[in-house]
């Protein structure tokens, strides 16, 4: 019990930690850990805080898409039962943070946010809810596509995903005054849930280099246009 305490006070003298009430209200869970503490909570209010398109493209059982970036996100979440727990999750992890973030800022007592979101909740094989009919592109269409004698950058990206909008700009310039050296495939995480289970991409963005048709280089992550073209060059 000392040494607890003596924790808690070590962490409160840190820059941006906050109190002891933030960091013992901080619940963030692997997905197998968030659906096994889903599925025994009484009164559970589950809120997937992705875009509406990202909610039909597949969601949890029983969850309400309250988009994180709209206007009317507070306004909506207000309504909610702040003694009764709240799960959060999005796709990759960032939004939902921020909403439990919000949540418990707004005096919501339990509240649970999943760790990677969606891919991380697809990479583990658990269940979900699908309305969109699109399924995407095929695992076979995908290796037709690395068929070239030229080398291959395959780019997984999200819309709503800030690094990838980041890489975005240099990898179509790379597009363009690189043809001879490459051929830039762009993919939708979100439009090809399938593929990326497959692919075993399951965080953004991913940048994945295939030259005589075999994998040489894969990057997850934030990278420069420099240490790309390096990657395709070499």
């Amino acid at each position: 019990m000392y040494r607890n305490l003596i924790a808690i006070l070590f962490l409160l003298l840190l820059p941006g930690s906050g109190n002891a009430q933030e960091i013992i209200n901080t619940n963030s869970l692997p997905a197998v850990e968030f659906s096994q503490k889903l599925n025994q909570t009484k009164d559970a209010q589950l809120v997937d805080v992705r875009t509406p398109g990202e909610f039909r493209n597949g969601h949890l059982k029983d969850a309400l898409n309250i988009d994180w970036k709209a206007e009317d996100f507070t306004g909506k979440v207000a309504a909610l039962d702040k003694n009764k727990p709240v799960f959060v999750y999005c796709m990759s992890g960032p939004r939902s943070t921020a909403a439990a973030a919000k949540l418990q800022e707004m005096g919501f007592k339990k509240v649970y946010d999943m760790q990677g979101g969606m891919m991380k909740w697809r990479n583990a094989n658990l269940p979900e809810i699908k309305l969109a009919t699109s399924a995407g592109m095929s695992l076979a269409r995908y290796h037709e596509l690395l068929k070239s004698s030229t080398p291959v950058l395959v780019d997984f990206y999200a819309e709503w995903c800030a690094p990838c909008k980041k890489m975005e700009v240099y990898l179509e310039r790379i597009a363009a005054g690189m043809q001879d050296k490459v051929k830039v495939v762009r993919i939708n995480a979100d439009e090809n849930t399938e593929l990326c289970k497959a692919l075993d991409v399951s965080a953004l963005p991913v940048l994945k280099l295939y030259k005589n048709n075999k994998m040489v280089w894969d990057h997850l992550g934030l990278v420069t246009e420099e240490e790309v073209k390096k990657q395709i060059l070499q």
